[in-house]
């Protein structure tokens, strides 16, 4: 049976790199096990592009409490995303795959800045993209970012990778008996209040008619695959 997705973007959260045992912001076989399971999607012939969040490292919004303007936060936290990508990225070569960082900052020394064209003939010759420093301007989060480039490159589909196994009716941490919702509308969504990503993102998704499929990242459980295989993982809004 044929993969429904021929070209994914992946929303992963800097979070998950975290080695929280060893207080490191990075864990090496976080990820060893993510650029297996990105190899695994490539070799079934399925474009992959990513875009990774900061929050491992510094969040723009949380630098406030630290007396840290908003703006220049929001620059260190953009910086958070590059480190992060470099680190995707070279795990990714280390496992023989070919990996290209695509900016939206201007770092020539390190990468070349975002332009379609050329990201999508990277993913059409078999390269997957790491799209890093969120949309280039502060105020946006990495979740804009993803919508924004999933958007542009014309993916299927977002895959938004947490550390939650979808969207509930309220918050499963404090209330037992909330909903998980396996497949919910964008006006829905809007009418329930739900809370899935920032509203810009949303905005973009919904006027675009973006899906988007929330899940688990549960580590070496192949998430990421299962879910471009078609498999009914956590909660679609579409």
């Amino acid at each position: 049976m044929a993969n429904p997705y021929h070209r994914i973007l992946i929303k992963l959260s800097g979070e998950i790199l975290r080695d929280g045992a060893r207080g490191e912001i990075l864990n090496p076989k976080m990820l060893t096990l993510l650029a297996d399971e990105l190899k695994e999607l490539h070799q079934e012939k399925i474009e992959v592009a990513l875009v990774i969040g900061g929050g491992n490292i510094f969040r723009g919004l949380a630098g406030q409490h630290q007396g840290i303007e908003r703006i220049r936060g929001d620059h260190m936290g953009m910086l958070s995303t590059v480190i992060n990508a470099l680190a995707i990225e070279g795990a990714l070569r280390q496992n023989g795959l070919a990996a290209q960082i695509q900016l939206a900052v201007e770092m020539p020394q390190i990468a070349e800045l975002f332009r379609k064209d050329k990201a999508i003939r990277a993913l059409q010759e078999g390269r997957i993209l790491l799209f890093a420093g969120g949309t280039g301007s502060p105020l946006f989060s990495t979740d804009t970012a993803a919508a924004l480039r999933a958007v542009e490159i014309e993916a299927d589909v977002i895959f938004k990778a947490t550390k939650v196994d979808g969207v509930y009716d309220k918050d499963p941490l404090q209330y037992p008996d909330a909903v998980k919702y396996e497949t919910v509308s964008f006006p829905e969504v809007m009418q329930k209040g739900l809370q899935i990503m920032d509203a810009a993102a949303f905005a973009l998704c919904m006027e675009n008619q973006m899906p988007v499929r929330v899940f688990d990242m549960q580590w070496g459980k192949r998430q990421i695959l299962r879910a471009a295989r078609g498999e009914s993982l956590g909660t679609l809004i579409q």
